[in-house]
């Protein structure tokens, strides 16, 4: 794209530009017409610019400061389909942030539910109860997802493969932990039962902080989106716009892990088992982080991310238990060191530490860019 507006360009210096009464705005507006007649104001030219590769240093050959006072003239020079009236921002509208605000906690009042269940409940009731509080609180998430600023308008929605990884990450904090000590220790013989009155012991606590931690996502995510906009109207450059943005990510990441953290807190109090702050912290972190790429646009990167923790955690849970064939028990041994040193969280921990770590530098990049904020008639 830059090689395609550089051949808009005239030939011959700027000044030769002038003198022969050429236009290089005139061709980019050629090359972008259909950006300029949809946008409803110059912030989202800007942000349709910056996507196709244009810079402030670009802007310059069309004799223009940076990207925005370029957008401006061309959203000014180019006659839309059809007038509208600048777009008026109502992210905070009381029906709107109704509806979404109660949605997001519909997640963890279920699953609440669910482990107030599993806690009055035994034998096949409290499988029943356990089949289908799964069921419920899927289904609750799903809704959580679907409107406010959690839901994905500018992309596909997570295909079939990025879904079943996300459900083996929370499955992992709920059972890989005490599958991991079974395996490590040849048996479920010997140790102490969950609170489900399963085998190996079962952590509630995380997945139940986690399941309460949707609203603050959906309220962090809505402040950042909310605050980048207003950012994006009140800068004159691509660079101080990044620059501007990058605390609102790195605050809104830090506040969500302050709620989850107090969640788990919470949760491990109410249900009297330990609370894994390291490992449900960082999962926590992963999940707000590809969510966050997700709903801004940005699909692959999450995907991957969360296809590489899920496969390592099953990968170190496969090794434990193929260890105890005699002789196969080198696979085991990183694992088990791993765990002899810092207790059985410490590998969820370290995978999903790695991945959040790696999608937040990648989100640093990309939701710092005017384009993952440019807007298509669709408010969180």
């Amino acid at each position: 794209m830059l090689s395609g507006i550089e051949d808009a360009t005239p030939a011959g210096s700027g000044s030769s530009a002038r003198r022969g009464g050429a236009d290089p705005v005139k061709a980019l507006m050629e090359r972008h017409r259909e950006l300029c007649e949809r946008a409803v104001d110059p912030l989202e030219i800007a942000a349709g610019l910056e996507a196709h590769g244009v810079t402030d240093r670009t802007a310059t050959r069309f004799r223009h400061r940076d990207v925005f006072s370029l957008a401006e003239e061309m959203y000014a020079r180019v006659p839309r389909a059809a007038e509208t009236e600048p777009r008026t921002e109502t992210p905070g509208s009381s029906g709107t942030r109704a509806d979404w605000a109660l949605l997001a906690l519909l997640p963890g009042a279920l699953c609440a539910a669910v482990v107030a269940g599993l806690r009055l409940t035994e034998g096949r009731p409290r499988l029943a109860v356990t089949v289908v509080g799964v069921f419920a609180v899927s289904l609750g998430l799903r809704a959580a997802l679907r409107r406010g600023p959690l839901h994905a308008t500018r992309a596909w929605y997570p295909t079939a493969a990025t879904r079943a990884w996300t459900y083996w990450l929370v499955a992992y904090a709920l059972l890989g932990e005490g599958l991991l000590v079974t395996g490590i220790d040849g048996g479920p013989e010997g140790l102490p039962t969950g609170g489900s009155g399963s085998p190996w012991p079962i952590a509630l606590a995380p997945v139940l902080a986690l399941a309460l931690a949707c609203a603050p996502a959906a309220w962090f995510a809505q402040l950042f989106a909310v605050r980048a906009r207003h950012r994006l109207a009140a800068s004159r450059g691509l660079e101080e716009f990044a620059s501007s943005v990058r605390p609102l990510l790195l605050g809104a990441v830090g506040l969500f892990l302050c709620a989850l953290a107090g969640l788990l807190a919470l949760c491990a109090a109410v249900l009297d088992e330990p609370a894994p702050y390291a490992a449900t912290c960082a999962l926590g972190a992963l999940l707000l982080l590809a969510r966050l790429l997700t709903v801004h646009g940005y699909t692959h990167a999450p995907a991957i991310a969360l296809a590489v923790a899920g496969t390592a955690e099953t990968a170190a849970l496969v090794s434990v238990f193929a260890g105890r064939v005699p002789g196969f028990s080198a696979p085991a041994v990183p694992v088990r060191t791993l765990t002899d040193a810092w207790g059985p969280g410490a590998l969820p921990a370290l995978v999903c530490g790695a991945a959040a770590l790696l999608l937040l530098a990648h989100a640093a990049r990309t939701l710092t860019r005017a384009s993952a904020h440019a807007t298509h008639g669709d408010t969180p």
